[in-house]
């Protein structure tokens, strides 16, 4: 069976790799591009500052690097020996394994457990509220869009930002990284025709990626297509899409193998 992998490129291997490996004909269909954030400086003063805050929620694995990537020489947080100590928190297994590569130990780390059946905002929030008194101060590191609509980030960070302010804390927002709607060769918007009707899977983990193939692909019918989604929120948007049959699974490897198997 084939299956469209959505990711942007550098957390699309992954998961092309360990589905290839299972026997899967995984292909890599990137519908989100990321680069650096507009505004480098913004994101070293905030490395500056970071002391201030009793924690840094990052939004995803795309956070966690880019804003990593900034880091200062000298910059003694996320270490259970340092005097400073401010909690990095994350939504779910994808953005903690990029705080643990990026140096953060996992003393300092607040993220859903690997066995929840949720792995976003309102889960991470049933984690940390407790910590999150008057006067807690949030730092929520963030991408931006370069398409009008609110993503499947700006949604969890809006209501996660909301739950602190409820409690008395204090949020300030720092832009790390920045997606974009990529550009399709006509290898890619062959593949694409294609996939929508030949019964592969395709695999998506953000809504932004269903709207930007839409706009990429306006007069494509998605009646045949099948999907395997990470989120109800996904889900709705491949609904509203046109895709014929919607699996929504946890965003784990085997969870989604298990769903994709299930559509066999």
């Amino acid at each position: 069976m084939r299956v469209i992998v959505t990711r942007p490129l550098s957390e699309a291997r992954k998961w092309v790799d360990a589905l290839s490996q299972a026997g899967y004909d995984a292909l890599p269909l990137p519908l989100i591009a990321v680069s650096a954030a507009p505004d480098l400086q913004a994101v070293r003063a905030a490395w500056e500052r970071l002391p201030r805050y009793d924690a840094v929620m990052f939004v995803s694995g795309n956070a966690v690097d880019h804003f990593f990537a900034l880091k200062g020489a000298v910059a003694h947080v996320f270490s259970a020996q340092e005097a400073i100590k401010t909690r990095a928190f994350v939504p779910g297994p994808g953005s903690y394994s990029a705080l643990l590569r990026a140096g953060v130990e996992a003393a300092c780390i607040d993220a859903p457990d690997r066995e929840a059946g949720q792995f976003d905002s309102e889960a991470l929030w049933a984690v940390v509220r407790a910590q999150v008194q008057p006067g807690y101060r949030v730092l929520i590191v963030r991408g931006t869009g370069s398409v009008a609509g609110p993503s499947d980030e700006g949604v969890g960070r809006d209501w996660f930002a909301g739950q602190v302010l409820a409690a008395g804390g204090t949020v300030d927002f720092v832009v790390a990284y920045q997606r974009h709607r990529p550009s399709l060769s006509a290898a890619d918007l062959a593949l694409t025709a294609q996939a929508a009707q030949d019964g592969s899977v395709w695999l998506f983990s953000s809504s932004e990626a269903i709207t930007n193939l839409q706009a990429l692909c306006p007069d494509q019918s998605w009646g045949q297509a099948r999907a395997v989604v990470t989120h109800a929120r996904i889900a709705q948007a491949a609904r509203d899409a046109g895709f014929a049959v919607v699996c929504e699974s946890r965003p784990t490897l085997a969870a989604l193998m298990a769903s994709i198997e299930s559509l066999q």
